[in-house]
């Protein structure tokens, strides 16, 4: 599976993945997931929101066990973050049928569309519009980078863009819900175990800055007669590393638009988005706040006009704590060592986060020696890798086949 999976959307130059939600290669990545359900001669269906599901029992039958991550990737992606997740489910499933162990509940495998929110801008969107955290008109209103909207590019790539919205009846059905992830971190790398569980998701958001001045020629003008934004801008950036580091949270300018973007030019316009995380809400409202309140300095000091918008905003997810139980004490009885698991959180976001509001959900971590991720160089060992498999066939057995 993983070798038929891997050169799927792999820049050839970067050696990174680009499969951004409803393009080629994601479509390719979805041919390639109900090849592996029809495969296994599971029922394989799309909800009304583009998201792939592929049963094993009735999935009418209520109380079922979900498994699955996502395939999409960020820009230049590892092979790692999100098919994973997919990958180890179904081989935990054929881990399950090799163990002759008989289903006491329905199962079924997930791949949620758009995680990364690479194309539009906005994470989760497939688990989003599930869980109705995202709603259909603002669901309609994202646009690409090209202009093109969320519904028009479902329709380009063949589904029906119109059925788009909550889906509490699906939800309803699901008694637990487990996603296996490659650790995005080093935490399980510094303890020396291969497989990890969640305890919490920390509260993280998007913001857009946009620094407003004056298009001028770069070699004319006068440096005491610019109105240049980038200026209000670079500083804001090191504003944002400065706050991070006194407030113990994680602040991040990772994607920039400038106009009108020439050599020559003085910019009329810089956008700069922030990523910032904390593990609690106090921490990351502090330091966004530390972030703005530099910004609008430097901004008035150079006669700069700013404007704030939050783009996005998850708050912290805290794991169900029984479901959470459940699964330690699974991998505890089953594990060679006997010695518990370890608990940790994370400041990534997934699709487990934003189905916690509707469906007690858990999460496993495979180790990454390295704590890269959403970068090519994302990695995790063969051996981790198997061991995540089989502590996620021992998780399915324990909640799905007692």
């Amino acid at each position: 599976m993983w070798r038929e999976l891997a050169p799927v959307g792999r820049h050839p130059d970067s050696g990174g993945y680009r499969r951004y939600a409803w393009s080629a290669a994601d479509l390719d990545c979805r041919a390639w997931f109900r090849t592996q359900a029809e495969a296994r001669g599971l029922t394989y269906e799309v909800d009304r929101n583009g998201n792939q599901w592929a049963w094993l029992g009735d999935p009418l039958a209520g109380g079922a066990v979900v498994t699955g991550s996502h395939l999409d990737s960020v820009p230049d992606g590892g092979a790692f973050d999100g098919p994973l997740g997919v990958v180890s489910s179904f081989a935990a499933l054929d881990e399950l049928r090799s163990r002759g162990v008989a289903f006491t509940r329905p199962l079924a495998i997930t791949n949620f569309g758009d995680e990364e929110g690479a194309r539009f801008g906005l994470a989760c969107v497939g688990s989003r519009l599930a869980a109705g955290q995202l709603t259909v008109a603002d669901a309609h209103r994202l646009r690409d980078a090209d202009g093109t909207t969320l519904p028009a590019a479902m329709e380009s790539a063949g589904y029906d863009p119109d059925t788009i919205g909550p889906d509490p009846e699906r939800l309803a059905r699901i008694g637990a819900f487990v996603e296996l992830h490659v650790e995005q971190g080093r935490a399980l790398d510094l303890t020396g175990d291969p497989v990890g569980i969640a305890s919490a998701i920390w509260p993280h958001g998007r913001w857009r800055f946009d620094f407003r001045g004056e298009a001028n020629h770069a070699g004319t003008t006068r440096l005491a007669d610019r109105r240049d934004p980038m200026l209000a801008y670079a500083e804001t950036v090191l504003a944002a590393r400065r706050e991070a580091e006194l407030t113990g949270a994680l602040a991040t300018f990772g994607k920039i638009t400038v106009e009108p973007n020439g050599v020559n030019a003085i910019p009329s316009l810089v956008r700069g988005w922030l990523d910032s995380r904390a593990a609690d809400q106090a921490t990351l409202d502090a330091v966004v706040t530390g972030i703005e309140r530099a910004a609008r300095e430097y901004a008035d000091r150079a006669g700069i006009d700013l404007a704030v918008v939050r783009e996005s905003f998850t708050p912290v997810v805290e794991f169900e704590h029984a479901l959470r139980d459940e699964l330690a004490k699974i991998l505890e009885g089953s594990g060679d060592t006997g010695r518990p698991v370890p608990v940790l959180g994370t400041g990534a976001g997934h699709d487990a986060g934003i189905l916690s509001a509707s469906v007690p959900t858990a999460m496993l971590f495979v180790r990454n020696p390295t704590g890269i991720s959403h970068s090519p160089a994302e990695h995790a060992a063969e051996d981790d890798c198997t061991a995540g498999v089989r502590a996620l066939a021992d998780v399915l057995e324990g909640l799905a086949c007692s």
